[in-house]
């Protein structure tokens, strides 16, 4: 049996597109077919009947009253308790919307309205509200795994983008920024560099990250400065057609390797907080905080300490603010999890044994899968807790442990739509093969990668004297200290 959602649209999805997202038609189209071809419901809210009825353009009015009745009119519950008489009519027409959400009325909310995703995070919602790209790509992962292609990124100096300078995409730009082109052909002449996505098969690019290494730099209007080397990100847009693909995660992992090896103390951006909620709510995630603002901009920066800073918090919370750092002491518990090779090709789809990896200047090489993943079994008997670590152990073929993640999440569960929406932005699993695995109760866990091994530690080496395992590695084992660092010793070479 298929898994099947109900998903709650938004007043901006139902009103005709405005000339603005008249290029986010076709993910709209394909959202709407891929629901209806595989049974799931898309409904409207009573609040946005009521936000449509304001429209002060009756034509559209008209038209979008005639189009509601082929989706579902949810039924509202209990008033929101989160209004009250000071709430303005927008405001509360919002929280109508996600109240009915949190109630669980509906898996997700699509919506392309900024300021409702960033009422969502507030509201601890978040990874409940999608916008129509991501949306659509959760449904064509589930359902047409076979159409979809997970994202690479390249590295490649300004200049070459030069000649898609005049195009739309770089349109964004140019109406925020007064002066825009001149900038990029001034930076592109002393030779910096760029993290750009393109479409496979296409030239033209779809998403930038525009970055440079800075010493001492000042970053605030009040004069703040960051001490030592610091990578700022200089341009960070993810076009609007190819969003819900993790790239901007992937950008950040780019990053958060460039720093590692240059060996710079920090990492910062600028950004709009109403205008990119999007992104602010990624660079949070990953330990960002607003220190201070820059022109019209919020600054936001990461510590990215050379060396682990000592310090005593949770285990999760150190990987979040510090990543790649994390904490292996005592407290933290270590596990191999052994997952059979067409599930590790799932989940690490950029890991190559060796012999197989692309060449070192390859364009790609640099990264291939985002950070956030997440794993199901329904082999887990043990309890791993946030900031525990795990080493991947790839069966069958292999035989060895190619992967090092910390978990951010474990949970029992068993029920096939909960656990689709659970890992929906982590991984590629399919409909098919999460029903299949909800047979019985399934563990899932969300964790952070934080690399592969560049030297596999194979099976022969953990039999070794003293034995770290005892036998072939067919559940998750726990082990000791000492073993975890003779592992990574060996697969630092």
């Amino acid at each position: 049996m298929e898994i099947r959602f109900r998903f709650l649209l938004d007043t901006n999805i139902l009103i005709p597109l405005q000339d603005s997202m008249v290029v986010l038609q076709p993910a709209l189209t394909d959202f709407v077919r891929l629901c209806n071809a595989h049974g799931h419901q898309l409904l409207y809210h009573p609040a946005s009947v009521e936000d449509i009825q304001r429209d002060g353009n009756v034509e559209r009015r008209t038209r979008t009253l005639a189009r509601l009745p082929q989706y579902t009119l949810l039924q509202e519950g209990d008033p929101c308790p989160w209004n009250t008489p000071a709430t303005s009519v927008n405001d509360a027409c919002d929280n109508r919307i996600l109240w009915t959400l949190d109630q669980n009325a509906a898996h997700a909310l699509v919506t392309e309205d900024q300021r409702l995703h960033r009422k969502a995070r507030d509201r601890g919602l978040s990874d409940r509200v999608y916008f129509i790209q991501s949306a659509q790509d959760w449904l064509q992962r589930l359902h047409e795994p076979a159409e979809v292609t997970l994202p690479n990124i390249e590295e490649v100096e300004l200049h070459t983008l030069t000649p898609q300078l005049g195009g739309a995409f770089f349109q964004t730009l140019r109406n925020d920024y007064a002066g825009f082109n001149q900038w990029f052909q001034r930076i592109a002449m002393e030779g910096r560099r760029a993290w750009v996505y393109r479409e496979p098969g296409q030239v033209d690019v779809q998403a930038i990250c525009i970055f440079t290494v800075q010493a001492d730099e000042r970053i605030t209007d009040d004069a703040q400065v960051l001490d030592g080397l610091a990578l700022k990100l200089c341009t960070f847009k993810v076009g609007e057609v190819v969003r819900g693909r993790k790239i901007g995660e992937l950008f950040l992992r780019a990053a958060f390797q460039f720093a590692t090896i240059h060996q710079c103390e920090h990492i910062f951006l600028h950004a709009n907080e109403e205008q990119q909620v999007h992104l602010t709510s990624l660079i949070e995630d990953f330990g960002f905080r607003a220190v201070g603002a820059y022109m019209n901009d919020a600054v936001f920066v990461k510590s990215h300490p050379v060396n682990p800073p000592p310090m005593q918090i949770e285990p999760f919370e150190y990987v979040r603010r510090y990543y790649p750092h994390y904490l292996d002491d005592l407290e933290v518990q270590k596990y191999i999890v052994p997952i059979q090779p067409q599930f590790h090709d799932i989940l690490f789809p950029d890991w190559m044994a060796p012999g197989q990896a692309l060449p070192t200047n390859h364009p790609q090489r640099h990264v291939g899968n985002a950070i956030k993943l997440a794993y199901l079994s329904n082999a887990l008997t043990k309890l791993p807790k946030p900031g525990d670590l795990v080493l991947f152990y790839r069966s069958h073929d292999l035989k060895a442990i190619t992967t090092l993640g910390v978990v951010e999440r474990y949970e029992w569960m068993g029920e096939a739509g909960e656990i689709a929406r659970v890992v929906s932005r982590r991984t590629v699993y399919t409909d098919a093969q999460i029903t299949e695995m909800t047979r019985a109760e399934t563990k899932v866990m969300l964790f952070r990668l934080i690399r592969h091994f560049e030297n596999p530690v194979p099976l022969a080496l953990l039999l070794a004297s003293p034995p770290i395992v005892n036998g072939f590695i067919q559940s998750t084992t726990h082990i000791s200290d000492e073993s975890f660092s003779r592992i990574l010793t060996a697969a630092n070479g």
